[in-house]
């Protein structure tokens, strides 16, 4: 797994890198974060769009088709419309979510800022969020932007990665280790 995120990421730096260039020489970084972050947050929560990316049975031009009857009917900028064109024509859609998290750590660095995603079994409160920001900022030193996620499979509770860093709080985790413990006893 780490071999495979290793080749992700190399595939992924340059595109991050280019876009983030792009945008930024547009001025156009706090847009364009959005929308990598509404196309991220698709990506996560629809299971058959997140296969259909990294199908390799799928051919680079069908996927390539497929996006563009969806950015038709998405809002999305010409930047962001022309970018993702660019990595289905390079079939490099299966790299898309890595993709979008090294842009994201370009776009905070540029900042000065953190950023940590999120997962939660229901979508967060605003008031949750900025509670769980301001914890995160007093425990890392550092203002944190965070990227939400929801699994309903978590049952409640969060998982929250910065970095390297990962604290799990969820009740299915927990529900996990209480069944391994049991087991060792019985």
């Amino acid at each position: 797994m780490a071999a495979q995120n290793s080749v992700l990421t190399q595939i992924a730096r340059p595109y991050a890198s280019a876009l983030f260039d792009l945008a930024q020489s547009e001025n156009q970084l706090a847009s364009v974060e959005t929308s990598l972050s509404d196309v991220s947050r698709l990506i996560g929560e629809s299971q058959d769009f997140s296969r259909f990316l990294r199908s390799p049975v799928i051919t680079a031009d069908t996927k390539a088709h497929a996006l563009d009857a969806l950015l038709a009917k998405a809002k999305t900028s010409d930047l962001i419309a022309n970018f993702l064109r660019l990595v289905a024509k390079n079939g490099r859609l299966f790299a898309l979510d890595a993709i979008i998290a090294g842009f994201r750590e370009l776009a905070a660095a540029a900042r000065g800022e953190v950023s940590a995603d999120v997962t939660s079994a229901a979508p967060l409160t605003a008031e949750q969020v900025k509670s769980l920001a301001a914890t995160l900022k007093a425990r890392i030193g550092k203002t944190v932007t965070l990227n939400q996620f929801v699994d309903t499979s978590l049952i409640g509770g969060l998982q929250v990665k910065v970095g390297s860093q990962m604290i799990d709080s969820s009740l299915k985790t927990k529900l996990t280790a209480m069944k391994i413990a049991m087991k060792e006893v019985g």
